[in-house]
């Protein structure tokens, strides 16, 4: 054995899966971004509302309504508050948990103990996984202090104003909160109590610490106490403005999903009801069990993965950002934006490298790979692709939500994507996430991962371990399932297509449709 291969496999690649897990498990801590999107529509809705108090006549209009609103939108809301607060206390009692058991350890030996099965050393000796627990521990401190906010408006609306006045007492009686949060609740407080108190500066808190639906109902409270009638017309005026521009948001980040989700539904019975009547003359047998023709061995995968894909995204390219002259941390959202942009470019660029250069030797490629032909049906093969994932996907993502619990972290550009709402800004995030990223994903993981393993696995298989590799490589625990479900579609369209435009397509309509969501909710 030589030494190059002695250092990959015995040096190298235990590095590589000992950062993987540790990523991983450190991506357990963080909130899972899905529970917060959810909090977006749901703040969506409740603007919507004062469309639904016109024209109350038209049963039609009514119906699209409700389909869009609900029935009984505030309740529905109250609901979702109460659930994401529970989730959130839940998730903040654990890191409580774990800290004190920290400190209770450190106070009683210097020596770091055994951790327990169920935790990973890394949160529980070092002094990186305290501060993460930290960080983590004033992000949830936060959001629990914004949700009694915005929970305490909605009881109230629906005349629970002693249930309110409870959650907003309760509030400003926690330390552990940021003083404004305190401050706000005393106004919202005086603002529903009986008789109704109007503290000095009211206006200021709600403006700062309250946006949307929330906001303009607090600051309407406030005005008619105040018998201030000029402000309270331009609230209202500004609410129903806002409330037709929400539900032409939720048509057409609920209606578009929806109906391709419905052509993806449709689309998958008939291919299984193809694959049973035809056999192996079906589309989804089309290619099923041919492998791809591969000269290199399992040496030159790992290589690649772990010396082009691995080490450049996690060490090499991240020391390069970290010597550039960048003032940090990064506030402006269009360096944010460029900063994700150039890093991901380097990555691409060092892996697809490394790809080059270690399959140079093999040169000419047997017929199939990198395969791309524009005049292939590809483009109906991508589509369909997408429609037929939206389904699968979405099933898999309710019971992946029950398993983790608002857990288990995201991909950060999500969260930079909802709040940016800088133009520049968000065509660069466009470019990264549908462009740059279908292109080199697809390269490396349909293009050189699946066929490599038909080497040694079934065409099955192979699509099988791609897929979940293609999902752990976003170290992200929470989104494990989702990605291998997705990367499961991906594999299909290109093992019986055998052209990489087809999942290219897939993935890039995938991920547009998830931003064009994200830039929706996060234009409220």
């Amino acid at each position: 054995m030589t030494l190059k291969r002695l250092v990959l496999i015995f040096v190298l690649t235990p590095i590589a899966v000992l950062l993987a897990v540790s990523a991983l498990f450190s991506s357990w801590q963080e909130p899972q971004f899905q529970s917060r999107l959810e909090l977006y529509q749901t703040n969506i809705a409740l603007q919507a509302q004062a469309w639904q108090s016109e024209d109350s006549g038209d049963d039609n209009l009514q119906a699209i309504r409700e389909a869009i609103l609900g029935e009984q939108p505030l309740e529905s809301a109250t609901k979702q508050y109460q659930e994401a607060r529970q989730s959130v206390q839940a998730n903040l009692d654990k890191v409580n948990n774990k800290l004190a058991q920290l400190r209770s350890q450190s106070e009683i030996t210097l020596t770091p103990p055994k951790p327990l099965p169920d935790v990973p050393p890394t949160t529980k000796t070092s002094k990186q996984g305290q501060q993460q627990l930290q960080q983590s521990l004033k992000q949830l401190q936060k959001l629990l202090a914004e949700l009694d906010l915005r929970l305490g408006i909605l009881q109230a609306q629906q005349g629970q104003s002693d249930t309110a006045l409870k959650t907003w007492s309760e509030l400003q009686q926690r330390s552990d909160i940021n003083p404004e949060f305190g401050q706000t609740a005393a106004v919202l407080s005086g603002l529903w109590s009986n008789p109704p108190r109007i503290l000095p500066n009211a206006q200021q808190p709600i403006q700062k610490n309250l946006e949307g639906w929330f906001r303009s109902t607090a600051l309407v409270q406030l005005y008619q106490l105040q018998q201030r009638q000029d402000a309270l017309s331009a609230v209202k005026a500004s609410q129903k403005e806002s409330s037709a521009q929400a539900v032409l948001k939720l048509a057409v980040i609920g209606t578009i999903p929806t109906f391709a989700a419905l052509i993806g539904l449709i689309l998958l019975i008939l291919l299984f009801a193809q694959r049973l009547l035809k056999g192996k003359a079906s589309l989804l047998a089309q290619n099923a069990d041919i492998p791809w023709s591969t000269p290199w061995d399992g040496e030159t995968v790992l290589q690649v993965f772990i010396i082009g894909f691995f080490f450049m995204g996690q060490i090499f390219v991240p020391l390069v950002i970290s010597v550039l002259p960048i003032p940090r941390p990064i506030v402006d959202v269009r360096l944010q934006a460029f900063s994700v942009l150039v890093s991901y470019l380097l990555v691409a660029f060092g892996a697809l490298s490394v790809l080059y250069f270690s399959l140079k030797r093999f040169f000419p490629l047997p017929e199939f790979w990198f395969r791309f032909r524009f005049q292939d049906n590809w483009f109906l093969w991508g589509l369909g692709g997408y429609c037929t994932a939206l389904p699968i996907v979405v099933v898999v993502s309710l019971i992946n939500q029950q398993l983790w619990q608002g857990q288990g972290g995201s991909n950060p550009l999500l969260q930079l994507a909802l709040e940016s709402q800088d133009g520049v800004a968000l065509g660069i995030f466009f470019f990264t996430a549908a462009i740059a990223a279908p292109f080199f994903e697809e390269i490396l993981f349909r293009g050189f991962l699946l066929p490599s393993l038909t080497r040694y696995l079934p065409v099955w298989g192979a699509i099988l371990i791609s897929s979940l590799l293609f999902a752990i490589a976003h170290l992200s625990l929470s989104e494990i399932l989702p990605l291998t479900a997705l990367g499961i579609v991906l594999g299909v369209v290109y093992t019986r297509s055998r052209n990489l435009l087809a999942p290219m397509l897939l993935h890039s309509l995938w991920n547009s449709g998830t931003l064009l969501s994200l830039f929706v909710l996060g234009s409220n």
